[in-house]
């Protein structure tokens, strides 16, 4: 199951284990339990300190198995098979059951230690879902550190009744005891966030503690980033606060445009985004959403949702964008129960199914494309009369024999039974005649809203939101600079996001030499 050179790889992993691991599989007679064991034999055949025990349990989901380490009280479970993007999770649960010690700060290991309560998480995901490595991987590692966090990775590919029993139509859903917890990336962070009521106001009144900045990056993506390492690099006092590291870069599944990278994906170009920042003598405030900029004298002042209240000299905006939604009836109320945005992680719940894409441009056709590999049929519907996307994956996409076009229609309403989406009424332009179709999944994929409302009445923006900047990435307000795609900016890339973040900075450094350079009368005076 595993080649040569990924056993290699393995093998040199595992030599960083200290304590022994076992590996207890619940197993039946069935080609996944066999498949399993078969991955699980390779495993243990690496290491001496790997043992695998094979047992048959009522008790578990089968196939499944457990790590767990022997004098350690520790609950940790995979059910199903952990290949594709979980196989990183594998690796790093094996390690971390082995007493590796994780590459987290201190401080948050001792929030995980220090968390009081019982908390059994169960996770559902998918294989092809780049999203969902990240909670696995968190839960995992509270499960590791505490003994009465309990957590269970379950690939809904391979238990099809529990989802469709929990109707489960977007991953990662996370469980605890039983109840809905989140759905989406999450980060331990963001976990911890949410389960330890008191972070926020001891982060809040850690950040209202901060010294004014020279320059502060609002926002984590690839443009705040770039930003936040160049202006670092001046030397100058920098600080960068972030909703979520990465930003939409985390939804992003293959990147094969980034130049001299042939291939990444968005959440691991992310973690080397952070690790990049974290080299230099940068504040990191993670978590955080800002709601109000003003100037107040010489600084200028950013209020934040936690109550929190930062100064700066300056201030580069590089709040991103996210996905838009259709703003019809019915859309929020079937969020993540058949309305979804992302095709790489929610496609597998829909095989066998008929499903919708809503947009006609690279990213729609794209959509399209993967989806006609795992689902029974798809309609791609866009408004305009002809699709957008490039000329190549127009024609990959009408050689499928399973999907349909439809153009110069406009989605007006998403139908549903009260659980999940049933179908979608759409308009034909021409004529103004209303169709229903029956979908059981609308994936939508038309394009991008910059996170700038807070900003309206603040600086200058476009009629679709957008941060005027000009060739030097200043905005309306004097100190204040944007960067990415919050800005009018054209073509939103990430290469461009990280070369305008680079342009941000160095003009706020610019900014920062001439405002505090004395004027011609302190010259002469000195």
């Amino acid at each position: 199951m595993l080649d040569a050179a990924l056993k290699s790889q393995l093998k040199v992993y595992l030599e960083k284990v200290v304590r022994p691991i076992e590996i207890r599989a619940a197993v039946d007679a069935s080609a996944k339990s066999a498949e399993m064991v078969g991955l699980l034999a390779e495993i243990a055949k690496l290491s001496d300190k790997i043992t695998l025990v094979e047992e048959s349990s009522s008790r578990e989901r089968t196939p499944s198995f457990s790590l767990a380490s022997p004098g350690h009280d520790i609950s940790l479970r995979f059910a199903g098979i952990p290949l594709g993007h979980e196989f990183t999770s594998l690796v790093l649960a094996l390690l971390q059951v082995g007493g590796h010690p994780p590459r987290v700060e201190q401080a948050i290991i001792d929030q995980i230690r220090d968390l009081e309560g019982d908390f059994s998480f169960e996770t559902y995901f998918s294989l092809s879902c780049q999203n969902c490595p990240d909670v696995v991987q968190a839960l995992n590692l509270m499960a590791v550190i505490n003994p009465r966090i309990k957590h269970v990775a379950i690939d809904g590919g391979v238990f099809p009744q529990e989802v469709e029993a929990r109707q489960i139509m977007s991953v990662p859903a996370i469980y605890l005891n039983g109840e809905v917890f989140g759905q989406g990336r999450m980060d331990v962070e963001q976990i911890l966030a949410r389960l330890d009521t008191g972070a926020a106001t001891r982060a809040a009144a850690k950040i209202q503690g901060q010294a004014p900045f020279d320059v502060l990056v609002v926002g984590g993506g690839p443009a705040g980033a770039a930003a936040a390492v160049y202006a670092a690099r001046k030397g100058i006092r920098t600080g960068i606060v972030s909703e979520r590291f990465g930003g939409q870069v985390l939804d992003t599944a293959s990147i094969e445009n980034f130049i001299s990278v042939r291939h990444t994906e968005g959440p691991q170009l992310a973690a080397a985004l952070e690790e990049h920042v974290k080299e230099y003598d940068v504040e990191i405030m993670n978590l955080q959403r800002a709601e109000k900029l003003t100037r107040k004298g010489d600084f200028l002042e950013l209020a934040l949702a936690s109550g929190a209240l930062l100064k700066s000299k300056s201030i580069i905006l590089t709040t991103g964008a996210r996905w838009r939604q259709l703003g019809v009836r019915g859309e929020q109320e079937y969020r993540n129960k058949g309305v979804t945005y992302c095709p790489h992680c929610d496609g597998p719940l829909f095989k066998g199914k008929r499903v919708a894409v809503i947009g006609g441009g690279n990213s729609g056709v794209e959509a399209a494309i993967d989806l006609a590999g795992v689902v029974e049929h798809v309609t791609l519907i866009e408004l305009d009369f002809k699709l957008r996307a490039d000329d190549v994956l127009q024609r990959k996409l009408r050689s499928l024999a399973n999907v349909d076009v439809l153009t110069g229609v406009k989605t007006t309403e998403v139908e549903g039974d009260g659980q999940k989406v049933i179908g979608l009424v759409y308009e034909t332009r021409a004529n103004g005649e209303k169709h229903t179709l029956p979908v059981s999944g609308i994936f939508v994929q038309i394009g991008l809203l910059p996170n700038t409302e807070w900003l309206k009445g603040t600086l200058e923006l476009t009629a679709h939101g957008e941060i005027v900047v000009d060739a030097h990435a200043r905005t309306s307000m004097p100190g204040v600079f944007a960067a990415g795609d919050c800005t009018t900016t054209p073509y939103k890339q990430i290469v461009i996001a990280l070369g305008e973040g680079a342009k941000a900075s160095l003009a706020a450094f610019d900014h920062l030499i001439r405002t505090s350079a004395p004027d011609e009368n302190e010259a002469e005076a000195a």
